[in-house]
């Protein structure tokens, strides 16, 4: 492939792709609408969707669903916000209105599940329906909203991984990410006379990862053992894959003053607390038979 890539260019060598002229946005009437921001939206109704349908066969109202999608978006947004300015505070606290400007990116998909846990929680005490059964209803919508949104990643050149030059291996020209992004060892990896980065494509792992884990929600939901078992298979399985997955991204959240990543522990914590209450409670049901 060549060694020259131009800025709109994406492409995956050892799978012989390669994309020409991949637009970050288009316009209508004038109107500059981002490829992020329509790709998220299709997660989200995706998502909506899936979740209302495992409701109808649950047989509950599917308008529980609706109502409390609309308070989700909401809250999710903010969460992802609020938890991506908690840990880039160094980035805003010289300029808080910077805080409200989202055009520049800056969401947490931690910080938005967070939210929209919580929201479900004041949700159901209000409605007076069980958090358990709704959470199991909503997470294989959950799921499928976050495997469709990670391509919004992939049309702005963004979430990718380390030097890589494994079968999935993704070229970015440089000046298309951002220089943040480029650490010492992408960097040291840039071929002598070519413009481009070689890197994990973790937004596809994510999203190939999440389909898995939908795959198995769908199997496995009619045989689930308490309400509240897939809400712990979400926790468990995304947080297996987010764990391994944020070990290899160029730009991730760190603990304040630490090298830590941030979202790479709170995968891995909430791995072992839902596989651990998972046991817990089937044994503590097996005592009860």
């Amino acid at each position: 492939m060549q060694e020259i890539m131009d800025v709109t260019d994406i492409a995956f060598p050892h799978l012989g792709i390669y994309l020409e002229n991949i637009p970050r946005s288009f316009s209508i009437f004038g109107f500059k609408i981002a490829f992020y921001g329509v790709i998220i939206g299709i997660g989200v109704l995706c998502g909506v969707l899936m979740a209302a349908y495992v409701a109808k066969k649950e047989k509950l109202d599917t308008e529980l669903i609706w109502d409390f999608a609309i308070y989700a978006i909401v809250f999710s947004i903010v969460g992802a916000r609020i938890y991506y300015v908690i840990f880039q505070w160094d980035m805003y606290k010289d300029n808080l209105l910077a805080i409200f400007n989202l055009r520049n990116g800056g969401l947490a998909i931690y910080g938005a599940v967070i939210a929209a846990f919580i929201t479900l929680w004041v949700y159901c005490k209000v409605k007076k329906q069980s958090f358990l059964q709704i959470a199991d209803v909503c997470v294989p919508g959950l799921v499928l909203g976050q495997a469709i949104g990670r391509w919004g990643n992939f049309m702005n050149r963004e979430v990718f991984g380390e030097y890589t030059d494994n079968l999935l291996a993704m070229r970015l020209p440089v000046e298309a990410v951002r220089s943040i992004d480029i650490s010492e060892n992408l960097a040291a990896h840039i071929p002598e006379g070519a413009n481009y980065i070689q890197v994990h494509p973790t937004f596809l792992y994510e999203s190939l990862w999440n389909l898995v884990l939908l795959f198995i929600m769908l199997a496995y939901r009619q045989h689930k053992k308490f309400q509240g078992e897939m809400w712990l298979l979400y926790l468990g399985g995304y947080g297996l894959g987010r764990a391994w997955i944020e070990g290899i991204r160029t730009d991730t959240l760190f603990i304040p003053h630490t090298t830590v990543a941030v979202s790479q522990v709170l995968a891995a914590v909430l791995f072992v607390v839902a596989f651990g209450a998972d046991i817990i409670i089937r044994q503590r049901r097996k005592k009860t038979e």
